[in-house]
């Protein structure tokens, strides 16, 4: 996945400054981002705060890592399958 040049706080003050009631068209111009950036950031993570944004990236990582672990665990479970299937 890519990485954002925006860090978990950036994000947070940009989306707490339109907020605030600055013009998207406006923070866009400044930071130099699109607006669909901006909507999608609000979208995932409006409302949070810097600590519930760290937290949902933990969960995020340690949700892929056991996603990657039980594709591994299927791989050999069908190996043996097969393998125990060419036996009989």
């Amino acid at each position: 996945m890519k990485n954002s040049r925006y860090s978990d706080s950036q994000i947070i003050n940009i989306l707490k400054q339109a907020e605030a009631g600055t013009p998207v068209p406006e923070l866009c111009r400044e930071h130099g981002m699109s607006s669909a950036s901006f909507y999608k950031w609000r979208s995932k993570y409006g409302g949070m705060d810097a600590s519930l944004m760290t937290r949902m990236k933990e969960l995020e990582a340690e949700n892929n890592r056991l996603k990657k672990m039980y594709a591994d665990v299927q791989l050999q479970n069908d190996v043996i399958k097969e393998a125990m299937a060419k036996k009989w």
